[in-house]
């Protein structure tokens, strides 16, 4: 018997004609997180395999954080054979007699049969096989739902049947790159990486940009944001983050536009930079963390008029229509959390307005634009951005 990691896909069975194209890019995606770690990898129809592995513990826990998988099995293989899958059972259940009291347990047989040509259907091989097991093991007891002991027989294409105990979860969703690339406004809060991860899951791509306002803002505040751009790398993979220096747009926002428009006048230019970047990169959009009605600017007002600066890229908010203890849920699961809430300000709570705007209009956001020299602000601040890589593979 020969043991295996066995790894399945979902939405990918899907896809069609172009399904060839998703397999090979989650087969990309596997051998990217697992390329400093001793096995092979190998793609059957419908499946991948982990083989001469040393690690077990370290590769299952690399390939739970790669989006496109769905659960893996720690499995044996062996050759597709009658009598050799019935001894191998058998002698699996003998290896579990020695571990554990089989006296009163419970068992199931489940056989799936991608293999057509072997000659038994499946309900017929898992009644077939059971039956073996009954008989060499009388203590136990036959279950169909919920049993102590689940056994499952795969016969798959190649020739080969996988058998195993337990599924492992995975996180699902599609292969990260399969739609592109995108650009998240990364501001160091709760909201912000958990909107990334959430599209990583869809297959974009992210990459990161984030205002900074220095010295009003500390550079603690600018290590947090880089953590929480390698703690979503360790999902989505490389990534660039643009840290773009915001304190000379926020000086002149602050000395000529009315207060209560603060927030609005922001996140119009901030989205203005976002585009530009994108248009340079070939970024297909922009992500944000907002949610409607959390805070003056996710009103749909404030939403609107922020909106309506876009010319050509699309705003996503995957976060849209989710509540604070929804979010903070997925940032503690995906290991955000503790330092979202580190105690270092990002931009957006410098010269923060007591009243803030929450119903804005666009022309009224464009007279307070007109007092600013907008696009020497927007270029002085694009030429002066720091590209920092992160890749925590």
């Amino acid at each position: 018997m020969k043991k295996v990691i066995l790894l399945r896909y979902g939405e990918i069975h899907l896809k069609g004609r172009n399904r060839g194209y998703f397999e090979n890019l989650l087969l990309n995606n596997i051998k990217s997180k697992l390329k400093n770690i001793k096995c092979n990898i190998l793609r059957i129809a419908g499946r991948y395999l982990i083989t001469d592995f040393e690690d077990c513990d370290l590769i299952i826990k690399k390939l739970q954080s790669i989006f496109g998988l769905v659960s893996l099995s720690i499995a044996y293989e062996i050759e597709t054979n009658e009598d050799l899958i019935n001894k191998t059972v058998l002698s699996i259940f003998q290896d579990l007699e020695e571990k554990i009291n089989l006296e009163q347990k419970t068992f199931k047989i489940n056989v799936t049969r991608a293999d057509k040509t072997f000659p038994f259907h499946s309900d017929t091989f898992s009644a077939s096989v059971g039956a073996i097991v009954l008989n060499a093991f009388p203590q136990l007891k036959v279950k169909l739902k919920n049993p102590d002991i689940d056994l499952l027989i795969e016969i798959r294409e190649n020739k080969k049947t996988y058998i195993y105990f337990d599924k492992v979860n995975c996180c699902g969703g599609m292969p990260v790159g399969c739609s592109g690339e995108g650009l998240l406004l990364l501001s160091g809060g709760i909201d912000s990486p958990v909107a990334g991860y959430m599209m990583a899951k869809r297959g974009l791509k992210i990459n990161a940009i984030h205002f900074h306002s220095f010295p009003y803002t500390s550079l603690q505040a600018k290590e947090k944001v880089l953590t929480l751009a390698n703690k979503l790398s360790n999902y989505n993979g490389k990534m660039k983050v643009f840290m773009v220096p915001f304190t000379k747009i926020q000086e002149s926002i602050h000395a000529n536009c009315d207060d209560s428009f603060m927030i609005t006048i922001m996140r119009r230019i901030m989205l203005r930079i976002a585009e530009k970047i994108c248009n340079t990169n070939n970024y297909k959009a922009i992500v944000t963390g907002e949610s409607l009605g959390q805070v003056a600017s996710q009103t749909i007002e404030s939403i609107t008029v922020t909106n309506n600066v876009l010319k050509v890229v699309p705003l996503l908010r995957p976060l849209i229509g989710m509540d604070k203890s929804e979010i903070t849920k997925i940032a503690k699961n995906i290991d955000t959390f503790e330092t979202s809430i580190l105690p270092y300000e990002d931009c957006c709570t410098v010269f923060l307005p007591k009243n803030p705007v929450i119903k804005p209009t666009i022309e009224r956001a464009e007279k307070e634009e007109s007092f600013l020299n907008i696009n020497d602000l927007i270029e002085e601040a694009i030429e002066k951005t720091e590209i920092i890589e992160i890749d925590c593979n």
